[in-house]
């Protein structure tokens, strides 16, 4: 039950907030919004507004925003299909930003939670070089071989440069000033002493660490795609499907609240990602449409792109249907 329960709550937080960005950038746009729903299925809940039709619906693993002449010809100028261009680009990509900001928006919140290093010493290793040299835990890392240090990542940079037997350590405690002599060990490849950090909870260093690691993510998932689509990466055992995705549901569940945060992470960019691919059906098929026609004119007719998309959406359907059943075969396997 706590699965299935996750399992809602992470396609909520994937879908709602992707078809919200499409409906507040329409709403924006000045574009009709006939209707915009949470879930999918029969309705539970209607209410009629000035022009749009607010729903929720039975299935909660999904929602639409249904605008004017999205799909067809329509001839109100405040339909999709007889906005501007540049308003079509920003609709369309309202989607995908969003994720991308909610992803963001979690993975800051994971970093508070977790906190960022810093440079005062958290715990010593018993019998570790620090330890022996008398360092102690709170103990504020300021100096190493008469280099200043203001951070942990300046710490740990300069002791990867260390070859000597002994280093000299400058720490503040309890505001004052003492120096340590230290022989470091190699260990893993690198000298070490045996210290790690405290981490800190520094909202602005929460936000540029989120916002990094957001970036880390989104920039693996396109070197991912990219390997996929090369052969580089085995298609079959890397792509996930409703049910794969149930399942690690499951497994992160367990691992506590902060793995199951970081994989609503990865799944929200991974559908800022897909949803811009230039394929039809998907948003970034349909920008690609929008351009070809601004260039080309009437070459192509709403009724013709419309088929298009359709048939996108077809084969779309079939390579969920392939990935699910591959999904029900590695779970049986």
């Amino acid at each position: 039950m706590l699965t299935f329960l996750l399992t809602i709550l992470l396609f909520s937080v994937m879908v709602i907030p992707h078809e919200f960005g499409h409906f507040a950038a329409a709403k924006l746009s000045g574009i009709k919004v006939n209707e915009f729903s949470v879930g999918m299925g029969p309705k539970i809940f209607q209410k009629q507004g000035n022009e749009t039709k607010y729903s929720i619906r039975i299935f909660p693993i999904g929602g639409f925003c249904a605008m004017e002449g999205e799909d067809e010809e329509s001839d109100n100028p405040r339909a999709f299909n007889n906005v501007s261009t540049l308003k079509k680009i920003f609709v369309l990509s309202s989607g995908a930003i969003m994720n991308i900001l909610v992803a963001l928006l979690l993975m800051i919140i994971t970093v508070q939670i977790i906190g960022t290093p810093t440079n005062v010493i958290g715990s010593i290793e018993k019998n570790s070089p620090a330890e022996i040299a008398g360092l102690r835990a709170g103990d504020r890392i300021v100096e190493l071989d008469n280099k200043e240090i203001n951070s942990w990542e300046d710490f740990v940079q300069e002791m990867r440069t260390k070859e000597s037997e002994q280093i000299e350590i400058g720490v503040e405690r309890k505001g004052n000033y003492k120096e340590f002599i230290i022989n470091p060990i190699y260990k893993d490849g690198r000298e070490v002493i045996g210290v790690t950090s405290k981490p800190g909870h520094d909202v602005f260093k929460s936000v540029i660490y989120g916002s990094k690691s957001t970036w880390q993510i989104n920039s693996a998932m396109y070197s991912g795609l990219y390997k996929m689509v090369t052969g580089k990466v085995n298609f079959k055992k890397n792509v996930a499907g409703p049910i794969g995705i149930i399942s690690l549901v499951g497994k992160t569940s367990k691992e506590g609240f902060i793995s199951f945060i970081y994989l609503a992470v990865i799944i929200s960019i991974n559908l800022a990602v897909i949803n811009m691919l230039p394929f039809p059906a998907l948003d970034g098929g349909r920008i690609i449409f929008t351009l070809i026609r601004k260039i080309t004119g009437n070459a192509i007719s709403d009724e013709m792109e419309g088929k298009i998309h359709l048939a996108g959406f077809a084969i779309l359907i079939a390579l969920l249907i392939f990935v699910t059943w591959n999904d029900i075969l590695r779970l049986i396997s």
